[in-house]
């Protein structure tokens, strides 16, 4: 039986209030004896999975999992749906005496909302369109109105009229009643047709990703034709006025078809542009600045080809804009006679930018040339302009330079202006612009600096913030430190650390609560970013920190390549040198470390507090991904054939041996470990809830400390947790949204870092509960 859980964050929080002035805070000291929580866990017997010996063999080598039998893909098997139940119900007991501050955090959080808001308003054409938030409602209305002045240039100066004599507002779309007859709600894509009157976007009721296709007319909000249903993906376009682009799934929800469907037509006389047969490999859609062209992409991990399609034409139906060549992944875009190409190969591994006349793709012009140590990430093309996202040293940065008239020769260019960004750390990401105007949208955000929309002319080099994040309850940017710091890893290479606090509370002496956050995979950047619930810990005197470790694409295309296949053991050796890094320097000691991973995050905590118990007091998983050699060798399992080239196939004895020596379910052994949560989604197609599951209950039967371990369970969700804004807002910025890459899936269909939807309960039990004081 449980006898004590620590000194949990929560006994700090019952005895604190959150500091909104320069008052010191004073922690109070729990001894072990008084601890609620071991009272509490008295009161509810702790879950136990019985033994059913699965024996695996391989290469000779044989696995025993006695758990497999949690694995139902119907999710409908008694037995399993009992035992989950009995993990939730375990983990609400233990929780039980929590209520009052729950409810203290809650009304926090909620506090610093500003619920009744919209989005910085997007022009397009002759409408303004945005989203709005209501007080006391969970979801969105996607809304639009008029621009007085339509034939009017688009200006950073641009400002939406409001007020009496303000053209009327039109709610295109309200998600409010839309989720009224579900228990989840989420609309993955939501696309405008270019002459505005119609309005294509997908819907999923379920958290398993898999959605419906409405057509809507965009006044009156009646439904056009039938709905697009079956395995479909988000990925959605329109083709002309009259014809949309979609994506569907094979069996393992693997992106393998692209149709074309013209609207007064059947779904099944929809016309199949493309199947994509390796099993390795999936499709992406994408449509270009100009609206001219829709590309339909094929990728794996390190080969990606592309597909045009003229709007104009689609019944003309796909053709090659860049051919299949393993190693070779290509993005593409167009402006006036030209085809812009991001180009990666083994030489040139950060990329390059090409561009090739339409009319002849085989002639193609050097613009950007491959530069080792700066990685280009993305391009938004202008009738005049174009825009380079880039990263050098860790962070981000946006080059602007002028083209020439559609018509004259693109050479290499030269001289672009950077736009100046002011923290030391921070997250700068392209958002949609017009593209026949001379304004770049971008948005901005650091540790401390809420997310900002920003509208940048081109030819002045002038930014106007066009919305910031409001965040109530008194919050002041300068009571907060943001600062970079550099860890050394086991083989010598400085690893990146981010970092927050407030300089007020903080001592630096070894003595301040820490949070170590970290993911390492897919090539993610987990760029350092704000949100307002973090406030609720660093307003209690936590520090908050991110790892940058080999595996992500913080530092580049090769920091990544040595962070997976025979090099993934470098992302969890990484985090652990961060971890002493922040011990050595005294930003915390090992009483006081908290850390937290989700998805392929997860598996990164799984691997680390396997491999170094004694270094954390605490740690959670949120869906991780820890069953790794046998999800691999099941090609049935969604992603697990397109990930071969990730995590490496286990099918052949290296990969197969070198998985299984980091594979967290694998090496679960007899030891002490610190007090875990881990919390899965029972219809999370990307890592099934089994996973997680399995994991707790070999820790239960292995583990030799009487350390906490709650497993929290989602019956009625997937992997991005519950929808709605209690979701998305009430959580701590433990997670990150990368933006959707052009050309890239990023981290759409993959075991990856992806959403900040989380309920509350989540909230508390996945990041408050483990923390030491």
């Amino acid at each position: 039986m449980i006898q004590c859980v620590g000194r949990a964050l929560f006994l700090v929080l019952v005895s604190t209030p959150a500091i909104t002035t320069r008052t010191k805070l004073s922690i109070p000291f729990h001894s072990r004896s008084c601890s609620p929580f071991s009272q509490r866990a008295m009161a509810k017997t702790m879950p136990s999975a019985k033994k059913v010996r699965h024996e695996m063999e391989m290469f000779g080598d044989v696995r025993v999992d006695n758990y497999y039998w949690l694995r139902d893909d119907s999710r409908s098997d008694p037995e399993v749906l009992s035992y989950l139940h009995q993990e939730n119900a375990y983990t609400d007991s233990v929780m039980s005496g929590t209520k009052q501050l729950e409810d203290r955090i809650y009304t926090e959080i909620r506090g610093r909302i500003k619920e009744d808001d919209i989005s910085a308003p997007s022009r397009r054409g002759p409408y303004y369109y945005y989203r709005r938030n209501l007080e006391g409602k969970e979801y969105v209305q996607h809304c639009r109105c008029s621009v007085p002045t339509s034939t009017a240039p688009t200006s950073v100066y641009d400002t939406m009229p409001t007020g009496p004599d303000a053209p009327p507002e039109h709610i295109i779309l309200d998600e409010n009643v839309k989720a009224l007859e579900h228990t989840y709600y989420s609309i993955g894509s939501f696309k405008v047709s270019p002459n505005n009157k119609l309005v294509a976007y997908a819907e999923d009721t379920k958290g398993d990703e898999i959605y419906t296709v409405y057509v809507i007319n965009a006044e009156s909000g009646i439904l056009v034709g039938k709905p697009l249903v079956g395995a479909i993906t988000s990925y959605l376009e329109w083709a002309g006025d009259e014809a949309l682009v979609y994506i569907t799934m094979d069996g393992i929800l693997r992106p393998d078809k692209a149709w074309l469907h013209k609207l007064g037509t059947n779904q099944s006389d929809d016309s199949c542009l493309y199947h994509e047969k390796d099993e390795t490999f999936s499709l992406d859609l994408q449509a270009s600045e100009s609206k001219k062209y829709l590309f339909v992409a094929s990728e794996s991990k390190n080969t990606r080809f592309v597909f045009y399609l003229d709007t104009s034409k689609p019944e003309n139906n796909l053709l090659v804009l860049t051919p299949r060549m393993t190693g070779i992944d290509t993005s593409a875009s167009h402006r006036g006679d030209h085809f812009f190409i991001q180009r990666r190969s083994d030489e040139c591994f950060n990329s390059e930018l090409l561009a090739c006349p339409v009319e002849n793709i085989s002639a193609t012009t050097v613009l950007l040339p491959h530069r080792p140590s700066v990685k280009l990430q993305d391009i938004q093309l202008f009738t005049d302009h174009l825009a380079v996202h880039e990263r050098e040293n860790g962070l981000p940065r946006i080059t602007v330079y002028r083209l020439p008239a559609v018509g004259e020769p693109l050479e290499r260019l030269q001289g672009g202006r950077a736009v100046d960004f002011v923290d030391p750390v921070f997250s700068a990401d392209p958002l949609e612009s017009e593209f026949e105007s001379s304004v770049l949208r971008f948005s901005y955000s650091s540790m401390r600096t809420p997310l900002s929309v920003y509208d940048y002319d081109m030819d002045t080099g002038v930014s106007v913030l066009k919305k910031i994040e409001t965040v109530l309850g008194g919050f002041d940017a300068s009571n907060y430190v943001t600062e970079r710091q550099w860890a050394t890893a086991s083989d010598g290479i400085q690893i990146p650390i981010s970092i927050i606090y407030r300089k007020d509370l903080v001592k630096l002496d070894g003595s301040d609560p820490l949070l170590l956050y970290g993911y390492g995979s897919y090539e993610i950047c987990i760029d350092p970013t704000f949100k307002a619930s973090r406030l609720s810990l660093l307003d209690r005197g936590f520090i908050y920190t991110i790892a940058h470790i080999r595996g992500g694409g913080e530092m580049g295309r090769q920091w990544y390549e040595n962070g997976k296949l025979l090099k993934k053991k470098n992302t969890f050796t990484d985090f652990i040198a961060c971890a002493e890094y922040l011990i050595d320097k005294k930003y915390c000691s090992k009483e006081k470390l908290c850390i937290n991973g989700r998805s392929a995050g997860g598996l990164l905590i799984g691997a680390v507090v396997n491999m170094r118990p004694d270094l954390f007091k605490a740690a959670v998983a949120g869906v991780p991904f820890v069953d790794v050699v046998t999800t691999m060798l099941d090609p049935t399992i969604p992603l697990t054939t397109s990930e071969w080239v990730e995590w490496g196939d286990p099918r052949k004895e290296e990969f197969y041996s070198y998985i299984k020596s980091y594979s967290p379910v694998d090496n679960v052994k007899a030891q002490n470990y610190p007090d875990i949560l881990v919390t899965a989604g029972l219809n999370d197609p990307r890592v099934m809830y089994s996973e997680p599951a399995k994991f707790v209950a070999k820790l239960r039967d292995m583990k030799t400390d009487d350390n906490l371990l709650l497993l929290k369970c989602e019956m009625g969700a997937g992997h991005f947790s519950k929808s709605g804004r209690d979701a998305s807002h009430c959580i701590p910025s433990i997670m990150f949204v990368p933006p959707k890459k052009k050309g890239k899936k990023s981290c759409v269909m993959a075991k990856s870092e992806s959403s900040t939807y989380r309920p509350l309960q989540t909230l508390l039990h996945l990041t408050i509960l483990p923390l030491p004081i």
